[in-house]
């Protein structure tokens, strides 16, 4: 099919003119642009678009699909993980992650930033068929042990480097899990490990984070004394969460903020203002299932453009679909056309990942991979994507 048409092409930064046709090559790389209808094209009823970039995903948590009950909040949650995370054998969890790869590529994802508390997903990563930045979890609140962990961190970190398939985007980082997770130490070490390395973190997910922060009380220091954290040396700062952890990174790192729930005017001023490129990872049904809520996205409109998405884990989510995502925003947020939403699930997802060079858009040289969506205006069932390339 190397001549490929449709109702409407959206190129991942806007709509092409009616009537355009891809031309392709055998190996899904775009060779031109048409202006007009050919006589080879194979039409799709629908929209043709780039493939779709998933920013933020935990693979090595797929097996536990179901098994966390929906709207608990985010520390009952926390807590359950930990619980039920090894009530399953190896292969169950070897299944589950192959699984969930195979789904992100049948709902047209194209590239994914997967969070790796493991080397569990090494073997989904060696399957290919998925351009992936693997975002090395470090974890780890008391200071004084802030070199351990950092070193844990470091270890399974080397054996995602020495990993390079051939066939498709390959990177990693050492990244911070979340503010509540991560010691003012241990953030720099994350921070000096690659000097303007990706990180990605869960930020403000919680109402708990920011109340932790300010005053030291709340269902974060709950989880603490649950996990039998120590956190006395722990100082508030009176500041939220994001306005007292960012000064700890440098602002050479690009940071890609995940959820942003209780993410407030102030604080993305400051994150935008602090950090060198900021990135602001949304992943509503995850959010819904957790908290029952979704981040005023209204407000973070006013103040970036650099908003993309992410689908979590099959722990908080009944699906690892890009654009059931997207279908979520617009059903809570109409103003928020079609044009923007499919601009933010693919090129942004590819700029935040830095891959941009190779995907995100269909444009003369990129392989992006391209799907087709139908149903994406109806008012009876929620629109369909699968993948052409």
């Amino acid at each position: 099919m190397p001549f490929l048409s449709a109702s409407r092409i959206h190129n991942g930064l806007g709509w092409l003119p009616e009537g355009a046709v891809i031309k392709v090559s055998g190996t899904g790389e775009i060779l031109s642009i048409l202006s007009g209808p050919h006589p080879d094209a194979v039409y799709y009823e629908g929209i043709l678009a780039p493939g779709f970039v998933n920013v933020h995903c935990h693979l090595e948590l797929s097996h536990m699909k179901g098994v966390v009950p929906e709207h608990t909040s985010l520390i009952p949650f926390l807590k359950t993980i930990p619980i039920h995370r090894n009530d399953f054998t190896d292969d169950q969890k070897k299944t589950a992650r192959r699984e969930a790869r195979q789904e992100l590529i049948d709902n047209g994802v194209v590239a994914v930033g997967d969070i790796a508390n493991t080397t569990d997903t090494l073997d989904v990563r060696a399957l290919g068929g998925l351009h992936v930045h693997t975002f090395v979890e470090s974890i780890g609140f008391t200071e004084a042990k802030a070199p351990k962990s950092f070193s844990r961190s470091e270890a399974t970190y080397n054996e995602f480097a020495a990993q390079q398939p051939a066939d498709k985007i390959i990177r990693q980082s050492i990244t911070p899990h979340a503010p509540y997770s991560v010691s003012s130490a241990l953030f720099g070490l994350i921070s000096g490990h690659t000097a303007d390395g990706l990180l990605s973190i869960h930020n403000q997910e919680s109402q708990a984070e920011d109340e932790f922060y300010v005053n030291k009380q709340g269902a974060v220091r709950d989880l603490l004394q649950t996990l039998g954290i120590d956190d006395t040396p722990f100082i508030p700062t009176g500041r939220s969460s994001l306005q007292s952890y960012l000064p700890w990174i440098s602002p050479a790192h690009p940071m890609i903020f995940v959820h942003n729930t209780y993410s407030s005017p102030t604080d993305i001023q400051f994150a935008e203002s602090r950090s060198g490129e900021a990135w602001w990872c949304l992943c509503p049904n995850a959010n819904l299932y957790i908290e029952n809520t979704l981040p005023d996205i209204d407000t973070l409109l006013r103040e970036t453009a650099n908003i993309c998405f992410g689908t979590d884990s099959l722990a908080s989510n009944h699906q690892l679909c890009i654009l059931s995502e997207l279908y979520t925003i617009r059903q809570h947020y109409p103003n928020i056309g079609w044009e923007t939403l499919l601009t933010w699930g693919t090129l942004n997802g590819a700029k935040a990942l830095q891959m941009q060079g190779a995907i995100g858009t269909i444009e003369v040289g990129k392989k992006p991979g391209i799907v087709n969506i139908t149903g994406l205006e109806s008012n009876v069932e929620k629109p369909k994507v699968r993948r052409v390339l």
